[in-house]
C-alpha cells in the first residue's frame, strides 16, 4: 500500500470525520499524483508523517481521495464490506422492515462511491468512482453474502462515472431481471423498471414526503409536475382528490403511471407530455387552476458554477405554480441538487410568492427520508429540500 502525504493542517478535515481529500490538500513535492493510478488504494499520512486514514485515489480528480477507514490497521477486504453493508442494513431493519429502501448511501454509510438499493429478493448496486471499481469483486461478495439475493443488477451509468474517467455499463448477475418490478410504498402499489428507469429504478428519498402531501389533496384538484411514473400522484389519488393531472417530459414514463392507476384501481388521474414549464405556462394563458401543486424537478444543478441560472430557473417554476394555485391552495417544492440549500429553495419560493403577488406561508420543511442518511461532517449528503407552503 502506498503513502501520500498531505500538506500541513490539510488532515483537520479528516480528523474532524470527512472522507473527502482533494487535490490541493496533497503534497505533490513528496508524493507527485503520477504515481499514483486510478482506483488505488493508499494509506494516508500528515505532514509530519503519521498515517491516519485508508483510502482510494484518483489523480483525475479535484475529488481526489475518499476515505475507507480512519483504522491503518484496517484491510480492505470482503469482510470489511459484510461489516460495513451489515451495519447499514441494521440501521434501517426497524424502520423498513419490507426491505425496499436503500440500504447504502455512499459517504453516509462509510463505503464512499456506491450505492445499495434493495427491492427484496433484488439488490441493485450503483458503483461511482474509480475505487469502487477497482474493488468491485469483494464488494458483489459482500453483497451476496449479506442480503442471498435472486438477482443484482449492477446500474453504473451516473454522471459521477464520467468525471472519474469510467465508462457506463449496467450487468445482471444471477436470476434474470424481470421487465417490471413492484414497489409498494404508502400503501400503494407500482409497476418500475429497475433496467430502464431513472436512476436506480426508484426515488426512495421522498417516500414521506409523499405520504405527507396526500394528506392535504382529499377532495382537491391536485397537480403533479415532473410526475415521472406517479409517485406523488397514486397517494394522492387513492387519498381522495377528484382529480389528478399529471405532467412529464417522457410518454414511456407516463404510459407507465397510467398502469400504476390502474394497479390501483384508480380512475381520477390524467396525464399531460411535455415541457413542464411550457404546459405550466399554457394552462396559466387557459385559466385552469389548482388546489394542490407538486413540483419536484430533477437536479437543476449539475455543477456549482451552474447555481445562478438554476435558481432562475426553480423560481420560474414556482411562479408559474403559484400562478396556476387557487386561493388557500398548497404547494409542495422541492430540489434534490446539492448544490442548491435550502435557504437558496425558500428564498426562489419567496421571490416567486412576491412576484405573484401571493402571500405564502411555510407551513412544512421536508427532508429525504432516514435510508438516506446526513453525514454530519458532508453537507453534500444532505441534498433533498423541500416545502409545503400556504398560498
Amino acid at each position: 500500500m502506498k503513502l501520500l502525504r498531505l500538506k500541513k493542517d490539510a488532515e483537520r478535515r479528516i480528523k474532524a470525520g470527512h472522507l473527502w481529500i482533494f487535490s490541493n490538500d496533497i503534497d505533490a513535492n513528496h508524493n507527485p499524483l503520477k504515481n499514483y493510478t486510478s482506483g488505488e488504494i493508499i494509506r494516508i499520512e500528515t505532514a509530519f508523517g503519521k498515517s491516519i486514514a485508508i483510502g482510494y485515489i484518483n489523480p483525475q480528480c479535484l475529488l481526489c481521495i475518499r476515505i475507507l477507514s480512519h483504522d491503518i490497521h484496517e484491510t480492505i477486504d470482503t469482510d470489511f464490506f459484510i461489516r460495513k453493508i451489515q451495519t447499514a442494513k441494521e440501521k434501517r431493519r426497524a424502520l423498513f422492515p419490507d426491505n425496499f429502501c436503500r440500504m447504502v448511501f455512499g459517504e453516509s454509510d462509510r463505503l464512499p462511491g456506491v450505492v445499495i438499493d434493495q427491492y427484496s429478493d433484488i439488490i441493485v448496486v450503483q458503483i461511482n468512482t474509480a475505487g469502487m471499481e477497482t474493488l468491485k469483486t469483494q464488494l458483489i461478495e459482500a453483497v451476496q453474502a449479506v442480503f442471498n439475493p435472486k438477482t443484482i443488477l449492477l446500474k453504473c451509468d451516473s454522471t459521477e462515472r464520467q468525471n472519474e474517467g469510467l465508462t457506463a455499463y449496467t450487468d445482471v448477475l444471477g436470476d434474470a431481471l424481470p421487465a417490471l418490478i413492484e414497489v409498494k410504498e404508502n400503501n400503494c402499489r407500482y409497476h418500475t423498471s429497475l433496467l430502464t428507469g431513472q436512476k436506480t429504478g426508484w426515488f426512495f428519498d421522498h417516500r414521506f414526503n409523499r405520504q405527507r402531501i396526500a394528506t392535504y389533496c382529499r377532495d382537491k384538484k391536485v397537480l403533479d409536475v415532473f410526475s415521472y411514473c406517479g409517485a406523488f400522484s397514486i397517494p394522492c389519488a387513492k387519498n381522495g382528490a377528484t382529480e389528478v393531472t399529471a405532467i412529464d417530459r417522457s410518454q414511456p414514463a407516463l404510459d407507465l403511471l397510467a398502469q400504476n392507476a390502474k394497479l390501483n384501481a384508480l380512475d381520477t388521474i390524467k396525464t399531460l407530455c411535455g415541457d413542464a414549464l411550457e404546459i405550466m405556462q399554457r394552462l396559466v394563458l387557459q385559466s385552469e387552476k389548482f388546489d394542490v401543486i407538486i413540483l419536484d424537478p430533477p437536479a437543476l444543478i449539475k455543477r456549482k458554477k451552474d447555481s445562478v441560472a438554476a435558481e432562475k430557473m426553480y423560481q420560474k417554476l414556482n411562479e408559474a405554480a403559484l400562478n396556476l394555485l387557487n386561493p388557500h391552495g398548497i404547494l409542495f417544492s422541492a430540489s434534490c441538487s446539492m448544490h442548491l440549500s435550502h435557504v437558496d429553495l425558500l428564498n426562489c419560493i419567496r421571490k416567486a410568492g412576491v412576484n405573484t403577488k401571493k402571500e405564502i406561508s411555510v407551513l412544512e420543511q421536508c427532508h429525504q427520508a432516514p435510508d438516506h442518511p446526513i453525514h454530519p461532517a458532508i453537507a453534500e449528503t444532505n441534498y433533498l429540500k423541500g416545502f409545503i407552503v400556504g398560498a
